[in-house]
């Protein structure tokens, strides 16, 4: 039963202290993609991180801007960010990709957006009979357990991110190299009949010459 109450307090407080939005996005050549979030009161802090997974170098076009179209942050041919800022104004936050840089390349984008409430009033449900002290010892524990959960939510993703980029190099320099033994096969071919039109060439212009002379030339028996 106490397992129970300390699992159900942890999703609780977690659940109230953020709220994220994790997407995967296909980025067309030319486009331009917004998302949204919305801070329903000041000093909330916005976490935005974004990773370029495949496509062209890698990079985008990004730009967050607050509700009142001031830019907060902004950025050009990056391939990944990290950031967290405070909302200072109520009303939704934009978040943009830019990719009409591009003139063919897709990219696919990893990004993922959260907003935080570091309110220190928030309590954890408590039984009856527990002390202050045992009520925040439990507090210190579920924070470093969140603090923890972030870092290990963030080498996940780096790694992720490493792997996807690797493995789009590795399709493109196969799909190179096909494409160049392709070139180098017909090449091959194409010289070899060149090569044989040109031998026989040759050999009927001497075969013909050789005619031409033997026309030519007075038999035995007329002289």
């Amino acid at each position: 039963m106490r397992l129970h109450l300390i699992l159900t307090s942890l999703l609780g407080y977690v659940c109230y202290l953020s709220s994220a939005t994790a997407l995967t996005y296909k980025l067309h050549a030319h486009d331009f993609a917004c998302f949204f979030a919305h801070a329903q009161e000041k000093g909330l802090k916005i976490a935005f991180y974004f990773a370029v997974q495949s496509g062209g170098s890698f990079d985008v076009d990004f730009s967050v801007v607050g509700p009142n179209e001031k830019t907060i942050l902004e950025g050009t041919k990056e391939r990944q960010g990290d950031y967290v800022f405070t909302a200072k104004e109520i009303g939704e936050y934009r978040f943009c990709f830019n990719n009409e840089m591009s003139t063919f390349a897709e990219k696919m984008v990893d990004f993922e957006i959260s907003v935080e409430n570091e309110s220190k009033d928030a309590k954890l449900p408590s039984k009856q009979g527990t002390s202050p002290e045992q009520t925040s010892a439990l507090e210190e524990s579920i924070l470093k357990v969140s603090r923890d959960l972030s870092t290990i939510n963030r080498n996940q993703k780096y790694f992720r991110t490493r792997e996807n980029r690797n493995m789009s190099t590795v399709k493109s320099t196969e799909s190179r190299i096909f494409n160049f033994s392709v070139m180098e096969s017909l090449l091959m071919i194409s010289m070899a009949g060149l090569q044989v039109f040109i031998v026989r060439f040759f050999f009927q212009g001497a075969r013909k010459g050789a005619t031409q002379v033997s026309t030519f030339l007075p038999s035995n028996e007329n002289m």
